[in-house]
């Protein structure tokens, strides 16, 4: 199992990271790597999600885990490849809140592709942070 974890503190509250999240519809306005996104039901758990990045295939993803101002945690399955995003929000104290992105990936080239899954992941954080703090 390969497995990769980045993080970014902020003073945006935790509900504030978590409207950004929960706005799947929105999710391209802070990640350049969303060319387009379809949410087919609520944010929920159990629910999919369609996501095609810029010059890529689309691919389907689930989601898996789901709790509101914490995190979630979305699957990605290609034939006996398995994808798992955990997108964390955790409370630090003195106004500020960190989000920890941590991938595992399990599968035929894990490594290889957790590379490139993984490689925009600071400019993406960067980019949560400016739009959640921007916004509160």
């Amino acid at each position: 199992m390969w497995t990769h974890e980045q993080s970014i503190d902020t003073h945006a509250a935790p509900a504030q990271i978590w409207k950004l999240f929960a706005n799947v519809a929105g999710w391209g306005r802070w990640n350049r790597g969303i060319e387009h996104i379809e949410l087919h039901g609520p944010f929920a758990a159990g629910t999919t999600f369609a996501m095609k990045p810029p010059g890529e295939q689309a691919f389907v993803s689930t989601l898996i885990q789901v709790a509101e101002n914490d995190g979630f945690i979305d699957e990605t399955v290609v034939g006996i490849t398995r994808v798992l995003v955990d997108h964390r929000i955790m409370a630090l104290g003195d106004g500020r809140t960190r989000v920890v992105y941590r991938t595992e990936i399990s599968g035929p080239d894990a490594a290889e592709l957790g590379a490139a899954i993984t490689a925009d992941f600071g400019d993406v954080l960067a980019a949560l942070k400016a739009a959640a703090e921007t916004s509160a």
